[in-house]
C-alpha cells in the first residue's frame, strides 16, 4: 500500500510550528507525526516548487518524479515548510545518467534557501556523502564507499535532531555529524549534472530517535486505531550497521582480525569455516551441493554479487559463536540434507544472519521440506536483518519443540528486522519459550492463495513484541498460540495493516535492552524492498 500525497496545515503549540499534515486514507495504522508524504500516485507534483532542471511526473513502474535534464549544474524541487525542526526525511532515488565527472543524485533537509541545506548525495565516485552545503562551500559531515549504478534504486534517508545530522543509505546508517549551520527548514530533491527519479517521499516528525519499548502489555487493537508511543532513551542507537540481541553478550564481530580466503567450491568452503580460529570467507559462485556445511566459531561468511551461495544443502551452525552470515542466496535444500534448513542454528550464541536470501524455489514456488531459518537447542542472542525469505511454507521458526523448556528458557533471544517475508506462508516467525523475540520493521505480503497461513505466533510462555512492520494481503498477521503448543504473549503496536486481518495479542511482553531506530510502518515497504537481500552490500 502507498501512501497518498494530501496537503493541509497544523499550527504546532508554542513553537508556533507549521507543517504539512499528512492525512492517510488507509486500512491499517497511521504512523504517528506523519508530515508530508508524496508517492506522485496522482500524476502530479503539486506542493513541489522547483529550481533548475527539467521536471515532470513519468510512470517507472509506478508514477514517479523526473529530473530528466543532465547538463543541469543544480536542480533541485522543494516541498515541505521553512519552519520545521527535528524530522527525518525518506526518499527512493534511481540515478539515470551522470555528465561528467563526481556528479551527484540526492535528498536534502533542512533547507533554508535553494544553495543551504544539508545534503545525502551519492555520486557517481562511488561515494555517499551526508554534506552541510552553503552555496558552492560543502562541508562533508561524513561518508561512506558505495557503489552507485545507474538505473539502481536507493532508499536514502536523513535524521535531523537537534545539531545532530545522520545519513542512511538502504537502511544502514553511513554518516553522522554535528553541525548548528541550519536548525528547521524544507526538504528537497537534488541533482547536479544528473538525472534521476524520486519515489515515495515521506517525513516524519520522529527524528530517527531509537525507542525502547515498555514491557507493560496492550490490549488487542483495531487495525485502524493507532498504537501510544514511548519515551526515547538517552543512549544512541549502534552506527555498525549491526542492531539487536547479536549486539549483546559481548556483540557479534564474525572472523574480524582474522585472515581472508575466497571459496570458489563447496568443498573448499566447508574447508575454510571448520574450526575455531578467526576468518573472514568470501564465496564466489553458487555452489550445488548434497551436503550441509558446518560452520566453526568466530567466521564471517559473505557472498561476492548478488548470486552466491548454495543451491541443495545449508549452513548449520551448531555448538558455536560469534558468527556473521551475509550476501548469500540459499535454494532448494530437501528434507534429509542435515536439518532441511537453508541455515539452522542449534545452541550457538552471538549470531548474525544479514542480507540473504533464503527460499525454496524461486522459480516454481513453494515446497514442502524444512524451514529456511531455525534457530533452535539455546541458540541465543540472535539478530536477522535486511534478509528476503520467500516462495516457502514454514520459514523461520524459534525453538524446536514444546518439551525443550530446560535448554531453551531464558534463551532464543532473537531480534527480526528489515526482513520480507514474501509468500512465507506459516512462521515468519513462529516462536517458543523466547522472550523477548523482536520483531520490527519488516515487510510481510502475500500474493499466492494458501490453505492454510499466518505471519507470527507465540506459544509455550514466549514473548514477541511486534512493532512497525508492514502486513500485506496477511489474513493473520500474529497469533497467540499455535497447533497444539501452549499460548504465548505477543505486544503489537504501530504496525500496518493492508488488506489483512487483526492482530492476536495477549500478555506481556519483556524489555528490550538495546537502542534502535524504528522507521514508520509506513515507509517499511518500500525501504525493505529496496534494501533487503543479496548483492546490496559488498561481498
Amino acid at each position: 500500500m502507498r501512501l497518498r500525497h494530501h496537503r493541509g496545515a497544523l499550527a504546532a503549540a508554542g513553537a508556533g510550528l507549521t507543517a504539512l499534515l499528512l492525512t492517510v486514507g488507509l486500512t491499517g495504522n497511521a504512523a504517528a507525526a506523519t508530515l508530508f508524504g508524496d508517492t506522485f500516485d496522482d500524476g502530479n507534483a503539486d506542493g513541489w516548487s522547483k529550481s533548475g532542471g527539467d521536471w515532470s511526473v513519468v510512470t517507472d513502474g509506478s508514477p514517479a518524479y523526473r529530473q530528466g535534464n543532465a547538463a543541469s549544474e543544480l536542480a533541485r524541487a522543494f516541498a515541505g515548510q521553512t519552519g520545521w525542526t527535528d524530522y527525518r526525511v525518506q526518499a527512493r532515488v534511481k540515478p539515470l545518467s551522470f555528465n561528467g565527472a563526481n556528479r551527484l543524485v540526492g535528498l536534502a533537509s533542512r533547507s533554508t534557501s535553494s544553495t543551504k541545506m544539508y545534503r545525502l548525495a551519492l555520486t557517481n565516485a562511488n561515494r555517499a556523502e551526508l554534506q552541510m552545503v552553503n552555496g558552492s562551500q560543502i562541508s562533508v559531515l561524513g561518508s561512506a564507499a558505495l557503489t552507485v549504478a545507474t538505473g539502481t534504486w536507493y532508499t536514502l534517508r536523513i535524521e535531523a535532531t537537534g545539531s545532530t545530522v545522520r545519513g542512511f543509505v538502504n537502511g544502514t546508517q553511513i554518516a553522522s555529524g554535528t553541525d548548528t549551520a541550519y536548525a528547521a527548514g524544507r526538504i528537497a530533491l537534488v541533482t547536479a549534472y544528473a538525472s534521476a527519479v524520486f519515489d515515495d517521499v515521506a517525513v516524519d516528525g520522529a527524528g530517527g530517535t531509537p525507542t525502547t519499548p515498555p514491557t507493560s502489555s496492550s490490549p488487542t487493537p483495531s487495525p485502524t486505531t493507532p498504537a501510544p508511543t514511548t519515551p526515547p532513551p538517552t543512549n544512541p542507537p549502534p552506527t555498525t550497521g549491526l542492531v539487536g540481541w547479536a549486539t549483546q553478550n559481548g556483540g557479534t564481530t564474525g572472523g574480524a582480525g582474522g585472515g581472508t580466503v575466497t571459496v570458489s567450491d563447496a568443498g573448499a568452503l566447508a574447508d575454510a569455516v571448520e574450526g575455531d580460529t578467526a576468518a573472514t570467507v568470501r564465496v564466489n559462485g553458487n555452489f550445488t551441493c548434497s551436503t550441509e556445511i558446518r560452520v566453526g566459531s568466530n567466521k564471517t561468511v559473505i557472498g561476492i554479487g548478488a548470486g552466491s551461495g548454495l543451491t541443495g544443502c545449508g549452513l548449520n551452525l551448531r555448538d558455536a559463536r560469534n558468527i556473521v552470515v551475509r550476501n548469500l542466496r540459499i535454494a532448494k535444500v530437501r528434507a534429509g540434507v542435515g536439518n532441511g534448513d537453508a541455515i539452522h542454528l542449534d545452541n550457538s550464541t552471538n549470531v548474525w544472519i544479514d542480507h540473504n536470501d533464503l527460499s525454496s524455489d524461486t522459480t516454481s514456488g513453494t515446497d514442502y521440506y524444512d524451514g529456511l531459518l531455525d534457530v533452535t537447542h539455546g541458540s541465543n542472542f540472535v539478530t536477522v536483518s535486511w534478509n528476503r525469505l520467500h516462495d516457502h511454507v514454514k520459514c523461520s521458526l524459534v525453538g524446536h519443540s514444546d518439551n525443550n523448556s530446560g535448554e531453551d528458557s531464558g534463551k532464543l533471544k532473537v531480534t527480526y528486522h528489515h526482513n520480507a517475508f514474501s509468500n512465507c506462508f506459516q512462521r515468519n516467525p513462529r516462536v517458543r519459550f523466547g522472550n523477548p523475540v523482536h520483531v520490527f520493521n519488516n515487510y510481510y505480503v502475500t500474493t499466492a492463495n494458501p490453505s492454510y497461513s499466518y505471519g507470527i505466533a507465540t506459544t509455550c510462555g514466549a514473548g514477541v513484541l511486534v512493532e512497525g512492520n508492514s502486513f500485506e494481503n496477511m489474513t493473520d498477521p500474529t497469533h497467540v498460540g499455535e497447533g497444539s503448543s501452549p499460548t504465548g504473549n505477543l505486544v503489537e503496536r504501530n504496525n500496518l495493516y493492508v488488506n489483512s486481518g487483526i492482530p492476536q495479542t495477549a500478555g506481556s511482553v519483556a524489555s528490550i535492552p538495546y537502542a534502535y531506530t524504528l522507521d514508520p510502518a509506513s515507509t517499511v515497504k518500500a525501504t525493505v524492498t529496496v534494501g533487503a537481500g543479496t548483492g546490496k552490500i559488498s561481498g
